[in-house]
């Protein structure tokens, strides 16, 4: 795989570099920086060369109900400032408008271009929209990881057009996550979140490499469904029961012990611990319970490796306490750490300990479709 380094020519040359700009926003500001700090590094090397860049990227939202998006990259472009104090936006990302923007770049000189999926066909890989964005640039980079399991435009159309080399963050997260692998024994990983039927192709590969692996938050339930267990109105997956009861037959399967329920709906404050049998019809799962994260942290200080991916209960709702338990478990042990996945990434933040990991992917779908596949449609584009 070619990087950047690799890139013959940059002075004066204008690079279309995609990037990871797809951050949190509340009320038109960025409250997580996280994936544009990491994009910084391939955006600088191209400065200090004298390219001219241009960035290209998307943000998450309605375009995954009508396939064009109406939402901005300019929060990012603010928060940007602050480590580009120069950077230039521009409220289109193809034609003239852009063309004549990007002209105008001086080498080492940065620009924006609008949310790509207020055009239909980034989502869609038309060929014609491909073209529209390779036309703006003579160099492509990818270095947007966190995209590379989606067959869009701008990840695996671009590369046709344009000599395409891999960014930092691509370059990193292949190399540690080829690692992740083959992990070094006793092995463990945490697998959490939720939506069953895309987790278990990562779940069977794991259990084939990995010494244990623990499945839990909503993916747990769909365990407990299959065991005969209650689960009141908690959220599961439609998922084949005779999958299930398979995975169930392994030893190297670890599941929780007990949970934080509550009505649906409710408050942190309403949760109550409650055992596998204990578990009542008004019931829902929000959380993993103490004896789990203590069971976890048992396994987790006897691991020479940790994979982890997706919080151990309903986040965004407030029930975050066994997902930074598992994270405080982790940052205190002495193994290796690979962690992935936007609202265990938000847990780390919010208690400062991304130091004490060894990888943090900025990838959650496409770090797990890297676990299965060993590539993903954006890298074995740029080959």
């Amino acid at each position: 795989m070619r990087t950047v380094r690799d890139i013959p020519v940059l002075n004066s040359i204008p690079v279309l570099a995609r990037v990871t700009l797809n951050v949190p926003v509340e009320n038109g500001k960025v409250v997580d920086s996280f994936r544009l700090r990491r994009a910084l590094p391939t955006i600088q090397y191209l400065q200090k060369q004298g390219a001219r860049v241009v960035l290209i990227s998307h943000i998450t939202g309605d375009s995954h109900k009508s396939g064009v998006g109406t939402e901005t990259l300019e929060p990012m472009w603010e928060a940007m400032k602050a480590f580009i104090p120069r950077i230039a936006f521009c409220p289109v990302s193809t034609g003239p408008v852009a063309r004549e923007a990007i002209r105008k770049l001086g080498p080492g000189e940065v620009l924006m271009l609008e949310n790509l999926r207020r055009h239909a066909g980034e989502m869609k890989n038309d060929p014609k929209f491909a073209a529209e964005l390779a036309e703006l640039a003579d160099v492509f980079v990818q270095d947007s990881f966190d995209n590379c399991h989606r067959e869009h435009a701008s990840m695996v159309g671009v590369p046709k057009l344009l000599p395409s080399y891999a960014g930092f963050v691509v370059e990193e997260e292949v190399k540690e996550l080829t690692k992740a692998l083959t992990p070094s024994k006793p092995s463990l990983a945490i697998i959490c979140g939720a939506k069953f039927r895309t987790k278990e192709p990562v779940v069977k590969r794991l259990l084939k490499t990995y010494d244990r692996v623990f499945v839990g938050g909503a993916l747990a339930n769909d365990f407990m469904k299959a065991e005969g267990h209650e689960i009141g109105r908690s959220l599961t997956s439609d998922t084949d029961p005779s999958h299930l009861k398979e995975l169930l037959k392994n030893p190297q399967l670890l599941l929780p012990l007990d949970y934080i329920v509550a009505p649906p709906g409710s408050k942190r404050e309403a949760g109550h611990v409650a055992t596998l049998d204990e578990v009542t019809k008004e019931d829902s799962i929000l959380d993993n319970g103490p004896q789990t994260t203590a069971m976890l942290a048992e396994a987790i200080m006897g691991a020479k490796t940790i994979l982890w991916n997706g919080p151990l209960g309903n986040y965004e709702n407030g029930f975050t306490d066994a997902t930074e338990e598992v994270a405080r478990s982790v940052a205190a042990s002495k193994a290796y750490s690979i962690i992935g996945g936007g609202d265990t990434v938000a847990a780390i933040e919010k208690l400062g300990l991304n130091d004490r990991f060894s990888f943090i992917s900025t990838g959650g779908g496409a770090m797990l479709d890297f676990l299965v596949q060993g590539t993903l449609p954006g890298i074995a584009a740029l080959n």
